[in-house]
């Protein structure tokens, strides 16, 4: 009896990315999608509107707005470019919050903490200027300078038992916030974003959708209220960095070959049948293997700095620099 192939699905939580491969499959433009780039030195943002079902649909991700932030440089210990896309992430985040009142915000870093490549909410957390246990103490003079915000980081179902979405929908009915910006781990289709990408949206999170994990979708629907969901590719799937690889190998085989033929034949195998047989392959080796850069460790600590202040900046617009860092 012969194995029941898998149906090729290329696993992203890049609203991008998804739009590159619907392009790269669709002849003809689709109207309920609309995007723009703009070029800042070596930082590309793209912001990608899906406006109806329609779009929703052909793309795989909500209707909402999605803002792209993408820079080489975020692998680097640059501290030019760092402060760069520290500023153009706190202006993409200032752009989603003119939609949403957010005078009492809630922060929720999601992922596993003792996983290096999920820590990214949790450490998120760690840099926020927590205010909503002193707001009301504060003078008149600083009330009306400082939004109410708080944090949490919920852990994993692995852990708690619990659905992440049951924790937040709890705290979110008790504390009442105007608004959730929930920060997560992501996974990539192509292994040159890992770790290059801050991707914003107002459509909310499905927490390990990108990795074959989903659970419960964190949006305005479950939450009782809008969702903000911030998240940095750190992973992608090992079948589908195999696949990737295969096709430069071709073109450069095709290249540089007398005998095309042969190598044109290998290409022309279809996309869902090579992507069964290189799981195949890796089974059970590597079956579901997700795969990350070496240096990730001081990656991630520069992207929660990254996201912690510019979530800081545009919730905190009446205080300066200096007088948030001096109290995280």
């Amino acid at each position: 009896m012969s194995k029941k192939k898998k149906a090729f699905a290329i696993r992203t939580d890049l609203a991008l990315e998804a739009c590159e491969m619907l392009k790269a499959n669709e002849d003809t433009e689709i109207d309920s999608l609309v995007s723009s780039v703009k070029e800042n030195k070596d930082t590309s943002i793209t912001c990608v509107d899906i406006i109806n079902e329609q779009g929703s649909k052909a793309v795989g991700k909500p209707i909402g707005k999605y803002i792209t932030i993408e820079d080489q440089g975020l692998r680097t210990n640059n501290i030019e470019t760092k402060e760069r896309i520290t500023e153009e992430t706190t202006k993409a985040l200032k752009l989603l919050l003119k939609n949403f009142t957010a005078e009492n915000v809630l922060i929720a870093g999601l992922g596993n903490r003792f996983i290096t490549p999920d820590a990214l909410g949790p450490k998120v957390v760690s840099g926020i200027l927590v205010t909503r246990h002193i707001k009301d103490t504060l003078p008149e003079e600083m009330k009306n300078k400082v939004n109410s915000v708080s944090a949490i980081a919920p852990g994993v179902m692995g852990i708690t038992g619990i659905e992440t979405a049951e924790v937040l929908a709890g705290i979110a009915k008790k504390a009442k916030p105007d608004l959730i910006i929930a920060v997560d781990a992501l996974a990539a289709r192509k292994f040159s974003r890992v770790n290059a990408v801050i991707q914003m949206t107002d459509s909310g999170i499905s927490p390990g959708a990108g990795v074959g994990n989903k659970r419960a979708k964190i949006n305005k629907k479950s939450m009782g209220g809008p969702v903000i969901a911030i998240g940095v590719p750190t992973v992608v799937d090992a079948a589908t960095l195999v696949n990737d690889t295969m096709d430069r190998i071709l073109d450069e085989m095709k290249a540089a070959s007398e005998n095309k033929a042969f190598y044109e034949m290998l290409d022309s195998i279809q996309t869902d049948d090579r992507y069964t047989l290189i799981n195949d392959l890796l089974t059970p080796y590597a079956e579901n293997m997700f795969v990350t850069p070496k240096e990730v460790d001081s990656v991630i600590d520069r992207l929660a700095d990254i996201i912690s202040s510019a979530i800081n900046a545009a919730l905190q617009p009446g205080l300066k620099k200096e007088d948030i860092n001096m109290y995280i």
